[in-house]
């Protein structure tokens, strides 16, 4: 089971605002040539040799003959009150961020690879001190303007002051200028960040002339603020329709500047995407039934196993199917708000894993369908394991006296709670280590401090589906004397919670790419850990971890990126920051049977709905309903 939050996985790589991104050596970009002048290709690669040579047609994952027409139906869980993706401010629609284009546009079947969008050309030095962009004539937004160096100039220094997310994460970008009549060059703080060059190409590309004017109320525009206006865009999809909160249209748009470019053939086949918002799993999954809507990355264990027995799955107008992908599984865990005192000690936190049953959860919850996660970069090669060793045993020794010893001497693993003599013995050994850490039963078995406080402590949820595994963990820390509440709370809540940093525990998750880069310094860095809507939810100050996190920026190889990650893994881990939860290695999908799909899936991605397309056939075979 995927965060609620988080689990749309199709809306996600459909819409995301800033792609994950990858720490890898730079190919297909040529440095400074003797005499100064930049030697210009056609992409960037953070593995070596670009797949695809300068004069490719397509991608080989799609159909580039696919129809063009019909209409896709998606969902999303909760509200939104902007059509403004970023800003600090509201809870923004789905779809919003995918109607602006970025200078360049990521492969499917080949990470860490990036083809020019909005760029036709791209080049950098060899010390990554800069990297410079050459637009594209025919480039334009939907009004019809063309798109120049201004708008990515604008773009670049509104979206830092927008939200404190871009302000962070464009920090070593240290100046973005023109330097010729279609020509951008961002200039970094720092060098040797091999991302730094990709992490700027895929920056959305904003209209400068319609955000600096007025708005249809008449009053100034501001991308600091929220928006309930169609905004103007520049991608193969406009805003068409919406109502705040209920549901948002989007229309492909017939003469898109880009249609036609490489990377777009195959892709953008339906001539319409409709995101209708539900504030329940359970009627959203209803919804589904009776046709409402097309398509499910199921993230519930037991709805997959005894939920898909309705009669549109017996006729096969519902498909079920799995789709295995080579990617990083990330983390998802019960997340400790380090900020509060009561979580401070790593013998506590670790208690709280002792006392987590997930072999009972897997058996009877989920059907034995998850693997307990035990890498915050599982499934991957970058996943610690065994002992460190080589150079990533070096790496650690380097800050050994900032680490728990166990990082150097031990393979980390889960408690396992298969028999009743293991679960008693669990919580045999988390009772000693809160105790170890100053706490003591009183005589009702209330567990308190030296000062006489009890340990109290509140997991905020934002979907009744995760009450069902969060009841028998409370049960067990009431075991220990621990008093548990669980508290549920609609979307615009939650996020506005989990913004602020105000909860005692949360269920996180963090995806993964296969390289991991600059991210991190937001997922785990200490200049993050009280910065409102970061990422380390945690709020970890270690600067062990941050001296880690610059090892794998500031990689200069495959294998010394995965040492650091696999370092930065043990470090993780080590100090309990979260209780591990579970993960599956392919997604479970289901659709109404109305669309057809590439001869291969990409291996990093099923691209629903972007390389699939209406089958008008099937469609009208289909009888609909329950």
């Amino acid at each position: 089971m995927k965060h609620p939050i988080l689990s749309r996985r199709a809306l996600l790589r459909l819409f995301a605002i800033v792609p994950g991104l990858s720490t890898l050596r730079l190919a297909g970009v040529a440095a400074e040539s003797a005499n100064g002048a930049l030697a210009w290709k056609h992409g960037l690669s953070l593995f070596g040799d670009l797949k695809y040579g300068p004069d490719f047609k397509h991608f080989d994952y799609v159909k580039p003959d696919a129809p063009k027409g019909g209409r896709v139906r998606l969902f999303a869980i909760g509200s939104f009150d902007s059509l403004n993706p970023f800003t600090f401010k509201g809870e923004a629609a789905s779809g919003v961020a995918s109607t602006y284009d970025r200078l360049i546009k990521a492969a499917l079947d080949e990470p860490g690879s990036e083809y020019g969008l909005i760029a036709e050309a791209v080049a950098r030095p060899d010390d990554y001190s800069f990297v410079a962009y050459r637009l594209r004539k025919e480039a334009r937004f939907h009004d019809g303007k063309p798109i120049t160096p201004e708008d990515v100039i604008w773009s670049m220094e509104n979206l830092k002051k927008a939200h404190p997310f871009y302000a962070f994460y464009y920090r070593d970008i240290e100046k973005v200028e023109q330097t010729a009549e279609r020509e951008v060059r961002f200039t970094f703080a720092v060098k040797g960040n091999r991302e730094l060059p990709q992490i700027t190409g895929q920056m959305p590309v904003l209209p400068k002339h319609w955000w600096t004017a007025a708005g249809a109320n008449g009053k100034p525009r501001s991308l600091a603020e929220t928006l309930l206006e169609a905004p103007l865009g520049s991608a193969a999809y406009r805003l068409a329709d919406f109502k705040a909160g209920e549901y948002v249209t989007l229309k492909r748009v017939p003469d898109y500047w880009a249609k036609d470019l490489p990377v777009n053939v195959g892709y953008d086949n339906f001539d319409e995407i409709h995101i209708i918002y539900f504030r329940d799993e359970t009627v959203a999954f209803e919804a589904f039934k009776a046709d409402e809507y097309d398509w499910r990355d199921e993230n519930n264990s037991k709805r997959w196993a005894t939920g898909y027995d309705f009669p549109a799955v017996k006729r096969g107008d519902v498909v079920l199917e799995k789709f295995h992908l080579k990617n990083s599984q990330g983390m998802q865990a019960f997340v400790f708000n380090l900020r509060r005192k009561k979580f401070a000690d790593r013998r506590v936190r670790r208690a709280f894993n002792l006392a987590f049953d997930f072999e009972w959860a897997n058996r009877n919850l989920f059907h034995g369908q998850y693997t307990r996660t035990n890498s915050f970069f599982s499934n991957s090669e970058l996943a610690a394991k065994g002992l460190p060793e080589g150079r990533e045993r070096k790496l650690l020794q380097l800050i050994a006296g900032q680490i728990p010893p166990e990082a150097l001497t031990k393979e980390y693993k889960n408690p396992v709670n298969e028999t009743p003599q293991q679960r008693r013995a669990n919580l045999r050994q988390a009772m000693r280590l809160l105790m170890e850490a100053g706490w003591r039963l009183d005589g009702k078995g209330v567990l308190r401090n030296a000062q006489g406080e009890p340990f109290t402590v509140e997991f905020l949820l934002v979907s009744p589906a995760f009450e069902r595994i969060v009841l028998p963990y409370a049960q067990s820390l009431k075991k220990l004397g621990i008093q548990t509440s669980v508290r549920t709370v609609d979307s615009a809540q939650y996020e506005r919670r989990v913004k602020s940093f105000d909860f005692d525990i949360i269920v996180g998750s963090w995806g993964q790419s296969l390289s991991p880069g600059n991210e991190q310094r937001n997922y785990w860095g200490s200049a993050a850990a009280d910065r409102p809507g970061s990422r380390n939810l945690a709020g970890i100050r270690d600067k062990a971890v941050d001296f880690l996190i610059n090892r794998i920026i500031y990689a200069r190889s495959r294998e010394e990126l995965v040492a650091a990650t696999r370092a930065l893994d043990r470090v993780l881990l080590w100090n309990f920051y979260v209780v591990p939860m579970w993960h599956i290695t392919y997604e479970r999908t289901a659709r109404w049977n109305r669309f057809g799909k590439p001869a291969r899936i990409p291996e990093h991605s099923v691209g629903f709905p972007d390389i699939w397309w209406w089958d008008a056939q099937k469609a009208a075979r289909i009888k609909g309903g329950k």
